[in-house]
């Protein structure tokens, strides 16, 4: 027979699913998530990797979403200081800039100034950059400038064509870190996370719904009073399979692709590009060696699963980029692509560009116990997206705690936003056979528990097995015990991405290693 009953049974181990766990748990909630692979596994570690308020849909009208992500922005970084920090982004100006085809605002100054023609004149980004400041609240990000690129070091890269730019804030997030932080803090506080295990079934008995589930402990049975289906891209075949539910809300899948190429220019900035198609890419510093370009907008047929990013994104994204730098981009200077499926809310929109990027959260009562489904989302206002989960349950749960997440430290988190560069100097002090890029490494993914992880070492042979770029036993042994973590690929693309640096040769290594740890 099933244990006592839980309050919370989450389906899905993304940042939606493990930020509600998270939430539901510190309210005092019974909270069971299953994760049927790894965390972070599928959309929430193919994002761009950026807490921002989303400039572009600026032009869609959107603006409940871009205020509620602007105050989220500085909300998060005080939370998470090792896996997020502000970066600006520098958006060269051109005559050529067009709105998205279709936009609100694109049909409102086509009707009110037809000279326009759909272009995006600077004045209309300097006004939407205005806006951009101050929607939310800002306080720690700075605010717009503008750049004359034949004299800041952001120009170099550019092909010379390009004179004038604006400069503004977002911030920078290690979205798999995110997940899987917000998944300890969950167990932590009492939730139950079992990863490697698919929800087969699920039927309502009256006031609480049976779960069935297959995974690293065999079959199992729970009783909960509600369930939250935050699947992802898998949200619509849980309700018709394992749910057995029938609804008439759709989701749109749409695929994000990134390619990483080498460093391509020497500043920590970011580049934001806008094409002659109305889209727009990133280019972003990434990972100390590394340039991350992305994200193509296409709609995604079959399984989540398969998406990669094709050699037509892979083109693109190259073609599109190119148009900006002095020396151009092709796929031979990939050294790695990523892609993952969007499971946005089918509002009918044209294009998946023009879908909406706001969540939609669908309760489900007709039949007792309580089924929230949840679509859609962006990773900047995950944390407000639990909160609006459990007001939509509390009613359902007889009531709950009030909010309590804002600005609250995930582990490792618990130091000033601005204190990266002391706390590293500091482990180095204790640590010193640390090199500044290991050291740098270690804080940015551990914060303050990068300490604990090391414990007494006194020198690189006390950590055990050294599998490259700096990857040790011991810290293995820590994301295998404390992380989740069950495979190579596990600790190397989402619980970091040394799997940019180590060798075919190393991952085999580890990867027969933790078949036996």
């Amino acid at each position: 027979m099933p244990a006592q009953p839980f309050d919370l049974f989450i389906i899905g181990g993304g940042v939606n699913g493990c930020g509600i766990a998270r939430d539901a748990a510190g309210r005092g909630l019974r909270v069971a998530l299953a994760e049927m692979g790894d965390l972070a596994q599928g959309t929430s570690s193919a994002s761009t990797k950026l807490f921002h308020g989303g400039l572009r849909y600026l032009e869609y009208l959107e603006l409940r979403l871009v205020h509620e992500a602007l105050a989220e922005r500085e909300t998060l970084l005080v939370a998470m200081p090792h896996i997020s920090w502000p970066m600006r982004f520098v958006l060269p100006t051109h005559p050529s800039m067009r709105f998205a085809g279709g936009t609100p605002i694109s049909t409102i100054l086509g009707l009110t100034m037809p000279w326009l023609r759909g272009h995006r004149p600077a004045w209309v980004i300097r006004a939407g950059l205005f806006l951009y400041d101050h929607m939310g609240g800002r306080k720690i990000l700075p605010a717009t400038r503008k750049l004359d690129l034949r004299h800041d070091p952001a120009g170099v890269p550019l092909n010379p064509k390009f004179t004038d730019a604006f400069e503004y804030s977002d911030c920078w997030v290690d979205d798999s870190r995110l997940v899987v932080l917000n998944a300890r803090d969950a167990a932590a506080r009492g939730a139950e996370v079992m990863v490697r295990t698919r929800v087969t079934h699920a039927s309502r008995e009256g006031a609480l719904w049976r779960i069935v589930t297959e995974g690293e402990a065999g079959r199992q049975e729970h009783l909960a009073r509600a369930v939250v289906n935050a699947a992802g891209p898998w949200v619509a075949e849980v309700m018709g399979g394992a749910l057995g539910v029938r609804s008439g809300e759709g989701v749109r899948l749409v695929r994000g692709s990134h390619i990483v190429t080498r460093r391509r220019f020497a500043h920590d900035r970011a580049y934001f590009f806008q094409g002659e198609d109305g889209r727009i890419v990133f280019a972003l510093p990434y990972e100390q060696d590394f340039t991350l370009i992305g994200t193509t907008d296409l709609d995604h047929k079959g399984d989540p699963s398969t998406a990669v990013c094709t050699e037509a994104e892979q083109e693109y994204l190259c073609a599109f980029v190119s148009k900006y730098l002095a020396a151009p981009i092709t796929r031979a200077d990939i050294v790695w692509t990523y892609s993952g499926v969007r499971p946005l809310y089918d509002d009918g929109a044209k294009s998946a560009t023009e879908a909406t990027r706001d969540y939609v959260l669908s309760l489900d009562r007709t039949e007792g116990a309580p089924l929230l489904n949840v679509f859609g989302g962006k990773i900047t206002t995950y944390r407000k997206l639990a909160e609006a989960a459990l007001a939509k349950l509390a009613p359902g749960l007889g009531g709950i705690a009030p909010n309590w997440t804002a600005r609250v430290a995930l582990p490792g988190g618990d130091f000033g936003y601005d204190q990266v560069g002391t706390l590293t100097e500091a482990l180095r002090a204790e640590y010193r056979f640390l090199s500044p890029a290991w050291a740098a490494r270690l804080i940015r993914a551990y914060g303050t528990e990068a300490r604990t992880l090391l414990g007494p070492a006194k020198s690189p042979t006390d950590l055990g097995r050294d599998f490259g770029a700096t990857l040790s036993e011991v810290e293995v042994r820590w994301l295998i015990t404390h992380e989740y973590a069950r495979t190579a690929a596990d600790v190397l693309w989402r619980r970091s991405k040394l799997g940019l640096r180590l060798t075919a040769e190393q991952t085999v290594e580890l990867a027969a290693f933790m078949e036996t740890a």
